[in-house]
């Protein structure tokens, strides 16, 4: 049998449910997550690097998770912004079951879980966080992050977190000669062997001077 991938759309084995304790948003939770899908034991180490390096998200608006898994980043943005409506986007089926049973378990009811297909075409974001499936291949990879990240709204930022030894620097350069003029990719910081990356939607002023926040 081919080994099963957290991106396939619907895992083909028997689900095994597991729970397990984190921390989000500087609360301590249990929640629950299975096989089938991306780092089901824990908060994965790029993960947290995006979420201790990332500054609080917008209050309001429509708030982006893409490749969200079991919920980490959206039950994140969910906490901070309960005004705001969360997208937590994956192709996996199962791990969109397990967002909503999260978001449940944590009396969270403004996310939207959903496959990509899903989320209406005119919808834009105040901001878009996401530890992408880099293993997923590059052309899948570019074909992602070019749909999504120009759907930001004008002065609003996503912010991506990649491994060093996985190509953050060259995807760094491929997302600046890539998105439209209006976009701007700085390193916004380095920790753990990781790059959170962030792409900032222009509206002809504000950040022009790349800003690198290094965390030890």
């Amino acid at each position: 049998m081919a080994p099963e991938h957290y991106f396939s759309t619907s895992p083909g084995s028997d689900l095994v449910l597991r729970t397990i304790s984190v921390r989000l948003a500087g609360r301590d939770f249990e929640v629950t997550t299975a096989n089938g899908i991306f780092s089901p034991e824990r908060i994965d180490t790029g993960t947290q690097v995006l979420l201790s390096n990332t500054p609080a998200p917008p209050p309001g608006g429509n708030l982006l998770d893409l490749g969200c898994g079991w919920g980490p980043v959206a039950l994140t943005l969910a906490l901070q912004s309960p005004r705001a409506t969360v997208w937590a986007v994956d192709v996996n089926t199962r791990a969109l079951d397990l967002v909503r049973r999260n978001a449940a378990q944590l009396g969270l009811d403004n996310i939207r879980a959903v496959t990509p297909d899903e989320v209406p075409a005119d919808v834009t974001f105040t901001t878009i966080w996401s530890n992408p499936p880099i293993r997923v291949g590059k052309n899948e990879l570019h074909d992602l992050l070019l749909a999504w990240l120009p759907r930001l709204d004008t002065g609003s930022d996503a912010w991506l977190v990649v491994q060093k030894n996985l190509g953050s620097d060259s995807l760094h350069r491929w997302l600046q000669a890539e998105l439209p003029s209006d976009f701007l990719v700085l390193r916004a910081a380095t920790n753990k062997g990781y790059r959170v990356l962030r792409a900032r939607h222009r509206s002809g002023t504000g950040l022009t001077q790349p800003i690198e926040i290094v965390s030890a």
